[in-house]
């Protein structure tokens, strides 16, 4: 199976290749889960229904997302599309929460050197993450589907769950917060949804990808697979893509962005947990006043 699936990508790639300056765009719809949150909410009575209203609105616009891939045959940029705030509308809470959920910046990949950059604003500060691109070790299956036209094979990986994507955010079990309910019962209950939750280390990965457009790219970080993938299943994320245009006559520059201060991933996510232990301590310290979440969904 895997052998015709190359085969097939050889011959298909052979018409691309005679277009040098061959370049696509596919259009994503990303949306994460929230199910969990809502459950969690609705048992909780100091939370009114009014709160409860403004905070899904606020999750709504911070799990569903649509971006657009540009990419040749070795690069591509993945970038949220932009939209117009409202009139008046002070955004800064939106843009970090947006990072944390796989917008905010330019994500660009360089499959032939096998290396990332990502531009990414963190309280203020502008950030360029560069990197090499982790390397999935994928199986390839022999179940197929259409999407969009394109017929797609299935393949799977496990990955390293990042510590700053808290789209992967789930609640604990009510069992591991025994220890914390006589506490509880001293102090007016907070909604502190930071305190109840936590991040798995890994999480699977099913992709869909199309050996007739035989470029190794894909949404966010994903790569490596012998078409460009359109689909992709991630935890509690799946990202779908829902327009193609070949040979696009508005070609794009793709290039790596300069801009903000130089880090590794593994610098930047420890920068991200040092100020979240930061603002841990001062919300506790604030007794919990504020009204509920940790990192703010809104202004």
């Amino acid at each position: 199976m895997k052998k015709t699936i190359i085969a097939l990508t050889l011959i298909i790639f052979s018409t691309f290749s005679q277009a040098q300056d061959f370049q696509g765009m596919a259009v994503y719809e990303s949306k994460t889960s929230t199910a969990d949150f809502k459950s969690r909410m609705s048992e909780n009575k100091d939370i009114t229904p009014e709160m409860r209203k403004t905070i899904e609105e606020r999750m709504k616009k911070a799990f569903e997302k649509t971006f657009i891939l540009n990419f040749d045959k070795n690069a591509s940029i993945y970038k949220e599309e932009e939209k117009l705030d409202a009139p008046g509308s002070q955004n800064s809470g939106m843009r970090m929460m947006g990072s944390f959920m796989g917008g905010g910046g330019t994500h660009y990949k360089n499959i032939k050197e096998k290396t990332f950059a990502i531009d990414k604003e963190m309280m203020g500060k502008e950030f360029l993450i560069q990197d090499s691109l982790p390397k999935l070790e994928w199986k390839l299956g022999q179940e197929t589907k259409e999407i969009g036209g394109y017929m797609c094979f299935k393949a799977t990986a496990m990955q390293q769950a990042s510590k700053t994507d808290f789209r992967n955010f789930r609640m604990k079990k009510k069992e591991e917060e025994k220890d914390k309910k006589e506490a509880a019962t001293e102090k007016p209950k907070v909604t502190n949804f930071m305190n109840e939750g936590e991040l798995p280390k890994e999480v699977e990965v099913i992709a869909w990808y199309t050996p007739e457009i035989p470029v190794s790219q894909g949404p966010e970080g994903y790569y490596g697979l012998p078409g460009l993938i359109l689909e992709v299943s991630a935890g509690k994320t799946i990202i779908l893509c829902s327009k193609v245009v070949m040979n696009v006559k508005d070609k794009k520059e793709i290039k790596a962005p300069t801009k903000g201060k130089v880090v590794t991933q593994k610098e930047f996510d420890e920068i991200v947990t040092k100020k979240m232990e930061e603002m841990q301590q001062m919300y506790q310290t604030r007794g919990g006043n504020g009204g509920g979440m940790q990192i703010r969904m809104g202004n």
